[in-house]
């Protein structure tokens, strides 16, 4: 070994290995097949004329084959492989277990027609009304829509609602019938209630079955002849629009973006007119379906951008807001950004276990930051904690969130109706907003130093078909509404607007509201006033002893009828004891309802076999004394698993 070491080196000093032959390995790797299809990609985008790019959705009732049209486009245009899995662009785990569109989706397609490339931006909207926010985005990021009818249903409530929105922000429309091939379709039917309720022209009006794919080639040729290219200049100061945006661990908050002006590309520093906190951009890309990176994303375009270092609180991230370059804020103007949606169904929610309210403060986070419809404001309870007052647009959207957090957060919660703000107005003049049932002043207080008590109320403006005028009078009445105004705008819709008390509009009106109206009812409010109103705390009373976690304050006109429902539903939760327990609801000093719960009873006769009457009676009122004893000394305990399935709604 050490004569090896000793060996004289000097031939290998200069010694140059033979250059080894370059051999082509095929690979299935999806990392190598995708970086040579991506340079490709960014090659043919990059070669398309703004006046090429065309910017659409799909809008139409729910249930009328959006996302399955969807799918077949992007079959078509090479985006994804022909009988690969189904509504692709439906991401989430709730949306695939319902079988609805809960997020609008977007999806960059590039498409020859007449031997010319075209880059066109697909976006997949919900069909539910509860998710209507996510189509008025939808809206502001394209230039035209494809308005989708079933042949055999014909035009439905979300078809009319999608079209007066969609009218009004001047976009063009495209009528396509889908399920033409169903036995059941009446496509002339379909054809003459969109020429009558829309005054569309039907004659060019594509009869498509996106399930077998018939006839949907036609698609694409319509939106390119009949939707027009956005407008923009990619060689002016960068302007992008935040349309959506939602949270990654390893990334931050990644925005969904449309481009007005200008150019965009990784390492750009670019600032918020909302927050004017400055960022670098890390990544830019197109969604192809999936996040597929690009060098820059130009004028008329809509991609994703995430930045280095990431975007970590999800509050900065305000949908709606502009972004431009640092340095060109006094050159660009803001763009005019949302309306936001007013929420419709408020509930509280509070965590199982006040341990984990921190998990579910951030998890609830980052789901209002998906869906900015989601109105989030503290809460307190004494038989539940600290909570949450949400309010959502539907009772469908309050179902998906829950199913949302349970899914993707792991997390648990407790939703019970809310509460809502009161006057108190004390004979000296002074008035208190008392937000906390337990803080209402008692009976004998009311009486001696209050002057007035009040509720607000609020403005309700219901636009619906003459048709269902009745039945919505009677349930707005049935509401304590005061009737304002009533005018027909047109010759078969009505106006009807109400002032009504807010405990009401919170207690499920819009739900009820649909209910009547098959759908067809649309809902707007606004706040007007405090308003003196019979109102008194009904309160729950165990053998005679107040619960001070469960009461509400309610009007004098439903406190039987609430107080019969707590009563029955409590018994139900409370465990029965050796003493007989007595369930009462008192408003103000008046028992409206009560139930009782009857008490283990030991069998003492058992022991007696052949005994007289005398001994079986002595027997019994030694017992009937030891229960007097037992509750006049017995306390009831009250777990906390009776007060949350009492509380939940």
């Amino acid at each position: 070994m050490f004569a090896l070491l000793t060996t004289d080196c000097s031939p290998f000093i200069n010694y140059t290995p033979p250059p080894i032959p370059f051999r082509c390995f095929r690979s299935s790797s999806p990392c190598r097949a995708l970086s040579v299809s991506v340079s490709d990609l960014e090659r043919r985008i990059s070669a398309i004329p703004l006046d090429r790019f065309r910017n659409f959705c799909i809008v139409a009732h729910v249930d009328h084959g959006k996302s399955t049209l969807s799918d077949r486009l992007l079959e078509i245009t090479g985006t994804i492989e022909p009988g690969g899995k189904k509504q692709v662009l439906d991401k989430l785990d709730v949306e695939r277990e319902r079988g609805i569109t809960v997020k609008a989706q977007t999806c960059t397609m590039v498409y020859k027609y007449k031997g010319e490339d075209y880059l066109l931006h697909l976006v997949d909207t919900p069909g539910h009304v509860d998710f209507r926010a996510e189509v008025s985005r939808s809206y502001a990021s394209c230039g035209g829509a494809i308005l989708l009818v079933d042949a055999s249903q014909g035009v439905q409530a979300q078809t009319v609602a999608n079209f007066f929105l969609a009218f009004s922000q001047g976009l063009h429309l495209i009528p396509i019938i889908n399920k033409v091939d169903l036995p059941s379709a009446d496509v002339p039917r379909a054809l003459e209630q969109i020429k009558t309720s829309f005054e569309l022209d039907v004659e060019n009006a594509v009869l498509v079955s996106a399930k077998t794919g018939l006839n949907v080639e036609a698609v694409l040729p319509a939106v390119i002849e009949k939707i027009p290219a956005p407008v923009g200049d990619a060689t002016k100061a960068l302007r992008l629009l935040l349309v959506d945006s939602w949270y990654s661990t390893y990334k931050g908050v990644i925005l969904l973006v449309r481009i007005f002006d200008g150019t965009v590309k990784a390492g750009d520093q670019i600032t918020s007119f909302a927050t004017g906190l400055k960022y670098f951009v890390g990544e830019v890309g197109i969604m192809y379906p999936e996040q597929t990176p690009q060098k820059s994303l130009r004028a008329g375009q809509l991609g994703y951008i995430y930045f280095n270092p990431g975007m970590k609180r999800s509050r900065e991230a305000k949908v709606g807001d502009t972004y431009t370059t640092v340095g060109s804020e006094s050159l660009v103007e803001a763009l005019p950004g949302f309306e936001e949606p007013k929420s419709m169904v408020f509930v509280a929610a509070y965590p199982v276990d006040q341990g984990d309210y921190g998990h579910l403060e951030d998890s609830i986070n980052q789901i209002v930051l998906n869906d900015r419809s989601v109105t989030l404001q503290k809460e307190n309870s004494e038989a539940l904690g600290a909570g949450w007052r949400l309010g959502f647009l539907g009772t469908l959207h309050c179902s998906v969130f829950e199913d949302r957090l349970r899914q993707e957060h792991g997390a648990s919660i407790i939703i019970t109706p809310p509460t809502v703000p009161f006057k108190v107005v004390w004979a000296n003049g002074k008035e208190d907003i008392v937000r906390n049932p337990a803080e209402f002043p008692d009976g004998d207080i009311v009486r001696a130093r209050v002057a007035e008590l009040q509720e607000p109320y609020v403005s309700v403006t219901i636009t619906m078909p003459e048709e269902y005028l009745g039945k919505v009078i009677e349930l707005c009445e049935g509401n304590r509404g005061e009737q304002t105004e009533l005018q027909f705008f047109t010759a078969t819709q009505v106006i009807l607007k109400y002032d009504l008390p807010l405990a009401q509009l919170v207690d499920d009106f819009f739900g009820k509201l649909k209910g009547v109206s098959k759908g067809y009812a649309s809902l707007d409010y606004e706040e007007a006033e405090f308003r003196r109103s019979d109102i008194v705390k009904l309160q729950l009373l165990v053998n005679k002893i107040p619960v001070d976690a469960v009461s509400r304050v309610v009007h004098t006109s439903q406190a039987e009828r609430l107080g019969r429902q707590w009563v029955t539903k409590f018994k139900g939760h409370v465990d029965r004891q050796l003493f007989e327990v007595i369930i009462q609801a008192t408003a103000g000093k008046r028992i409206v309802a009560r139930e009782t719960l009857k008490p283990f009873r030991k069998d003492v006769l058992q022991k007696l076999h052949a005994s007289d009457v005398s001994r079986r009676r002595k027997l019994l009122e030694k017992q009937k004394e030891g229960r007097k004893k037992l509750r006049a000394v017995g306390n009831i305990a009250i777990d906390q698993k009776a007060f949350q399935g009492f509380l939940a709604k």
